[in-house]
């Protein structure tokens, strides 16, 4: 077992939101750690408090195409790799599901190579998106799964089905030692707004007033586990010495309807939003919720933080975000155009309003 202090992990997708604060807790561990991140869907604000950490580097690249010389060919003794790269919500791999698809298989590969070469323990982010729509509950790691292989969301729920394929390919051969996480429903601070998720639409919506968005009845459910919690779910997966090899599930498994997510939003934000129904998306699944069980025998590992407080924390972000947005020239201008009108949507000047009260 490699000293935490002589540790060299590259985070692969390290600028993302799940990412970002992975490589936070590794640091803190005393870990070295190298960003490998295309920026399509992170950020470099995720990692901008690090650019003065002696043991952080971030290597611009995208892991579909061959690794960059200075990862595939440096002296580096990297330890550890953790792929978290590939864009994780339906509308950003839904913009480009080739590139989506080809993260998966293609760009796990070259990582399951890199830690071949290097002797690097490697630790695959999957998805509970592996089980679809699922007809098993909850979901059990033992289920194969009802998964639409043609639908819009087969790029992302088929591509990671096959860096689990690859993945244990690499550790039947005793090629590469795996670890693979099946993350369900994560929220918390460094969220996209954009992102497309029910916990950042609920969120972004109740504070600027506009009406709260869910698709279909609002009956469907959602585990929604911390991301703290989750970082540490996955530091105790890779870390580990158990013999146990297969995949573990990694999520909150209290189950919640979308409308009382919603519900719970609007209590806590004090928001004058109305929710609004639209048709549900081709494929979204109607019931989502983790057995972890052996994530708890094996790890030792169950969520701590309770929803309302995360969900605090994650509406202060927000929050802050918006406050940021508010203080730029041309959101000023736009708050002032729609105070002449009396516009009813709320600016991003009251967006922290319906919080802070």
């Amino acid at each position: 077992m490699t000293c935490e202090n002589d540790a060299i992990a590259l985070v692969a997708g390290g600028a993302g939101f799940i990412g970002s604060h992975l490589i936070d807790a590794l640091l803190g561990r005393g870990w070295r750690v190298i960003c490998l991140d295309n920026f399509q869907t992170g950020r470099f604000d995720n990692v901008r408090h690090l650019e003065r950490e002696p043991r952080f580097d971030v290597c611009e690249a995208d892991i579909i195409d061959p690794l960059p010389v200075r990862l595939a060919r440096s002296r580096v003794p990297i330890t550890h790799v953790f792929n978290l790269a590939c864009a994780a919500s339906p509308p950003h791999y839904q913009a480009d599901p080739e590139h989506t698809l080809l993260t998966s298989v293609v760009g796990t590969h070259h990582l399951l190579q890199l830690a071949e070469q290097r002797g690097a323990r490697f630790l695959l982010a999957s998805t509970s998106e592996v089980y679809g729509d699922p007809e098993v509950h909850p979901q059990q790691e033992s289920y194969w799964g009802h998964v639409n292989p043609i639908g819009p969301r087969a790029c992302y729920d088929e591509g990671k089905r096959a860096a689990e394929t690859l993945s244990f390919d690499f550790l039947r051969t005793a090629r590469v030692d795996v670890r693979v996480a099946r993350i369900f429903n994560t929220y918390g601070p460094r969220m996209r707004a954009d992102d497309g998720r029910v916990v950042s639409n609920v969120i972004t919506q109740a504070l600027a007033g506009d009406d709260i968005t869910i698709y279909g009845s609002g009956e469907q459910t959602r585990s929604f586990c911390y991301v703290d919690d989750l970082v540490d779910g996955l530091l105790r997966l890779m870390t580990h010495e158990q013999d146990y090899r297969g995949a573990i599930n990694l999520g909150n498994p209290h189950e919640l309807k979308v409308h009382e997510l919603a519900d719970l939003v609007v209590a806590m934000t004090g928001t004058r939003s109305i929710v609004s129904y639209k048709p549900l998306p081709i494929d979204d699944p109607r019931r989502r919720r983790p057995d972890i069980g052996i994530a708890r025998r094996v790890l030792g590992w169950s969520p701590r933080v309770h929803l309302e407080v995360g969900l605090e924390k994650t509406i202060a972000h927000f929050a802050a975000e918006a406050r940021a947005a508010a203080d730029l020239p041309f959101v000023r201008s736009a708050v002032r155009r729609a105070r002449s009108t009396g516009a009813r949507r709320s600016t991003p000047s009251t967006v922290v309003a319906h919080y802070e009260r």
